[in-house]
């Protein structure tokens, strides 16, 4: 048993012991049992003469502080029977509600990894393409935007032309590059700007100018890329990166007069307090673009020695400090993108589960939630729908600095977090 779980105040029984109203543990993975859940309410004989017909010497556990009973005593087998008129394990059969249930949920399972695997292998293309351009830009800007521009209309027309589009927490990536932020960025705002009504000709600008608003930073010293704080000639270097990437998108003839203002001015402020000229009267798409990128680097800092936000810190930031420079719709349209609990968050779950969220969910109050499980890998670990799971509800989020060791290492938070979107077409 884990530390976490330790932590919840789980106590090892025997199943002889189960009655109606204990809160159980099973320690074993989602697909050793027949339940949704290895966490539940006992809330029927069937419900523990089902739990009894399974191999659980040394992985059942209940938690007194969810329990509505207090926990039996042993009980042994008289006659045939256990104590308490419950069948024989050996000859009671799951009922078919639970094994429909099941299915319904296993089924749900295989279409989340399914869709999870194609995000996946989706971004794992778009980075590498963005990696490329971005490393060429400097040296090749035409051939290295005309790729961009590539990767961008398809993106766009995708997110544009899609029934449904959905955000995706594909975990942390090992490495570095711009291109994890610069993704990750393009991602939201083409999100962004669906929801905002931009046509897809605005949304392909936006992307453009998402992918390449830092590649001027090639042209800056690592040195000062990396600092927290600079002194005026520092920052006064540091802002050079803008001009540079400026300079590399129209000397490439590829972006339009839109996509060069997005990039322009996405350092600029509602309240005037940006740069590189102070100006409070910015377009749409910067104001998507400098909100994104602002949000991303809170949970992704570009400074060595500043540590990383997590997703809601880096909301609260930006809502209870920042709000002033950006767009208050803009900053409402991500809030309802990114839901309560926005992707990445670590969350412990009201049946004392932990888990990271990887989606909004229908419902900004019940994301969808890959459970921790030390018997498992996250690529085989199971995901609930709370919105399909009504009994189970988030009651916090964790902070990661929190987790023991073990966990830490499943869950890997150290690494780049990164996202993408998954779009249902009209025609399907």
């Amino acid at each position: 048993m884990s530390l976490w779980d330790k932590a919840a105040g789980a106590v090892p029984i025997d199943a002889s012991q189960l009655t109606v109203g204990l809160f159980v543990w099973l320690d074993l993975k989602w697909s050793e049992h027949p339940f949704i859940s290895n966490r539940m309410l006992l809330k029927s004989a069937d419900d523990i003469a089902t739990m009894q017909s399974l191999k659980l010497a040394g992985r059942l556990y209940y938690l007194p502080d969810k329990s509505e009973v207090a926990l039996p005593p042993l009980q042994s087998k008289a006659g045939g029977e256990l104590a308490g008129g419950l069948r024989p394990a050996a000859k009671f059969a799951v009922p078919q509600q639970l094994q429909d249930s099941k299915k319904l949920a296993l089924d749900r399972q295989r279409q989340q990894r399914a869709v999870a695997e194609r995000v996946d292998r989706a971004w794992e293309l778009v980075a590498r393409e963005t990696r490329d351009v971005l490393l060429s830009f400097g040296s090749a800007p035409k051939a290295a935007a005309t790729k961009l521009r590539g990767v961008s209309s398809e993106s766009a027309a995708a997110v544009m032309l899609a029934q449904e589009v959905s955000l995706h927490f594909l975990g942390r990536k090992t490495g570095g590059g711009q291109q994890l932020h610069a993704v990750n960025v393009m991602a939201l705002c083409l999100l962004l700007g669906r929801k905002m009504g931009l046509d897809e000709q605005a949304l392909t600008d936006l992307a453009m100018a998402a992918l390449v608003h830092d590649v001027g930073k090639s042209e800056v010293p690592v040195r000062i890329l990396g600092l927290a704080k600079r002194n005026k000639y520092e920052e006064d270097q540091y802002r050079q990166h803008l001009r540079h990437s400026l300079f590399f998108a129209t000397q490439s003839g590829m972006f339009t007069p839109q996509a060069l203002m997005n990039l322009a001015d996405h350092h600029e402020a509602m309240d005037g307090s940006g740069w590189p000229t102070g100006k409070k009267d910015i377009g749409i798409g910067a104001r998507i673009l400098s909100l994104v990128d602002r949000y991303d680097r809170l949970c992704m800092p570009e400074a060595i020695d500043v540590a990383p936000l997590v997703p809601m810190e880096a909301l609260s930031t930006l809502l209870k400090r920042e709000s002033g420079r950006f767009d208050t719709a803009v900053l409402g349209h991500l809030i309802k993108l990114l839901g309560i609990y926005p992707p990445g968050t670590l969350v412990q779950l009201s049946d004392g589960s932990l888990g990271q969220v990887v989606g909004p969910g229908a419902h900004s109050l019940k994301p969808k939630v890959l459970l921790y499980n030390e018997l498992t890998s996250k690529e085989e670990a199971q995901v609930l729908e709370l919105d399909k799971t009504p009994d189970v509800k988030v009651t916090a989020a964790v902070h990661p600095a929190s987790l023991p060791s073990e966990v830490r290492v499943w869950i890997k938070p150290e690494q780049p977090q990164v996202y993408f979107f998954s779009t249902v077409s009209t025609s399907s």
